[in-house]
């Protein structure tokens, strides 16, 4: 018996060899160049990330956005618009791993589930400081080189095969059955 004539092969192709998902919130101090009175609004924009490998079981997303955080000062009679860029480091833990990957070689994949959004922006107690609690998810997947075993046809690929040959031919008598005003057809099955 040749290799060719076994009835099972292996192929080398590149698969999911681990997953994982984390949801983080952060809170982050802002300081403005003036004493705020009031929060007018408070909007994330321009995240910005990349993903890899830190070990056998932990991905590492390293990442920024920034802050806009609109507010009122001088007793609500002057508004001001103030920007922080905020960095951060999220380690997501694989909660599923398939150790039959053949090379270290992995390519990593991260998806944005949750972009960093703003839960609530408020004035600290001192007066000076704006308080933001953000919160992000993230999903994120290991690729790499795995063995599939696929079963092989032992008499080969048959030309004669037609995809179209399903036996899915329509009978006169099953025509016949077909009402044409079904879509007007009060009765009950």
């Amino acid at each position: 018996m040749t290799f060719l004539d076994q009835e099972f092969r292996e192929i080398i192709t590149k698969a999911v060899c681990g997953k994982g998902r984390k949801f983080t919130q952060a809170t982050h101090n802002i300081s403005p160049s003036h004493r705020p009175s009031s929060i007018l609004g408070c909007w994330v924009i321009n995240h910005l990330y990349n993903a890899k490998k830190k070990s056998e079981d932990t991905v590492e997303v390293n990442g920024s956005y920034d802050i806009n955080i609109w507010y009122s000062y001088n007793d609500n009679t002057k508004t001001e618009v103030v920007t922080e860029r905020v960095t951060y480091c999220d380690y997501i833990p694989l909660s599923v791993k398939d150790d039959h990957c053949l090379t270290d070689d992995y390519d990593v994949v991260a998806k944005v589930i949750q972009q960093p959004n703003c839960l609530e922006c408020q004035i600290a107690n001192q007066g000076n400081k704006i308080v933001v609690e953000i919160e992000r998810e993230f999903v994120v997947q290991i690729i790499g080189e795995t063995k599939v075993k696929v079963r092989v046809n032992p008499k080969g690929f048959n030309d004669d095969y037609d995809d179209d040959d399903w036996g899915f031919d329509i009978t006169d008598d099953e025509l016949s059955d077909v009402s044409p005003d079904f879509v007007n057809d009060k009765a009950k099955d």
